[in-house]
């Protein structure tokens, strides 16, 4: 069977960790044209010597691509601001839009939690590494008791931030914020990005607290694994740290700030998770989860696209 021809928009660490795993693992699709905007960049140098088409004009130059009409979904691993450039540019000519950058102009989209939600969307967004890594433990927590309030800490190597990372620390609180509450039910949520500085690099390292009420133990602690090993199908250096841990919290007065007002009554409880997120090392290194996690992510993304293309024409 043909498999559904795509492209990826930046050649940088993400763009160029997609592009092999689209040559390596993907099943229903296939990737034909790498797009950038630096002649010397290593992303394209090593999708030539794939084989693969490559464009050094940006988006304008995929547009004018003798495969451009072939092409049916477009992944953007650029910018949040470069996003809505590349969206406004695309618009009219009915791709489908695969967002990796915290721009959001698309609804969210965590694979684990709701892959089935928003597949007929032009352009869906994969949150960011944070929430990629995290919101699938608040949905896990949610599935079993109402979260009043949810945050989240995502620490990662600061080597494995590039430029576009850096450059959208403010929109990845903003996005993850919003999808914590969006995708993974909390009332409220919050996002932390620390970029550590450590030598060697370390492992990205997510924290997910969850305040709840009366819990029942033993059932989000299962949710929770379950959640785990869901998500460790498509990425698979994805795990728990240690046991879920559960305190009891007595200062009213902090606990009401956090929720937004949430009274403070008995059996009120933060539940704290406690996560690592290896990356694959196709082609960054393994300390680099928070990369490997949003292109295993969008690639799930693709190929349920894909999937779905090929039943509905049958």
């Amino acid at each position: 069977m043909e498999r559904t021809k795509v492209a990826v928009i930046g050649s940088g660490n993400i763009g160029t960790d997609l592009v092999i795993k689209l040559e390596r693992v993907a099943r229903n699709v296939e990737i034909a044209v790498l797009v950038g905007i630096d002649p010397a960049s290593d992303g394209l140098a090593r999708a030539r010597r794939l084989g693969i088409e490559t464009v050094d004009s940006g988006v304008q130059g995929l547009i004018e691509h003798p495969l451009f009409d072939q092409i049916d979904i477009v992944f953007d691993s650029t910018s949040a601001k470069a996003h809505v450039a590349n969206a406004e540019a695309l618009r009219p000519y009915g791709k489908k839009l695969i967002d990796l950058t915290p721009a959001a102009l698309g609804p969210y989209v965590v694979p684990a939690v709701n892959l089935d939600a928003h597949l007929g969307a032009p352009d869906v967004n994969m949150v960011t590494c944070g929430g990629q890594a995290t919101i699938p433990i608040v949905a896990a927590i949610s599935a079993v008791t109402r979260v009043h309030y949810a945050e989240i800490v995502a620490s990662i190597a600061s080597k494995s931030a590039g430029p576009g990372t850096r450059a959208n620390i403010d929109e990845f609180t903003e996005t993850t914020s919003a999808a914590i509450e969006q995708v993974g039910g909390a009332a409220h949520g919050k996002a932390i990005i620390v970029l550590n500085p450590a030598e060697p690099p370390l492992i990205m390292r997510d924290t997910v607290l969850a305040l709840v009420s009366d819990p029942d133990q033993a059932a989000i602690e299962q949710s929770v694994i379950d959640m785990v090993d869901a998500v460790s199908t498509y990425v698979p250096g994805y795990r728990l740290k240690q046991r879920v841990q559960f305190t009891a919290l007595d200062d009213a007065e902090s606990v009401a700030t956090l929720t937004g007002g949430v009274e403070r009554g008995p059996g009120l409880w933060k539940v704290s998770v406690f996560l690592e997120v290896e990356g694959a090392a196709y082609y960054l290194p393994a300390y680099a989860g928070n990369l490997d996690i949003m292109t295993s992510a969008a690639l799930q993304v693709a190929e349920k696209i894909a999937e779905n293309t090929v039943v509905g024409a049958v």
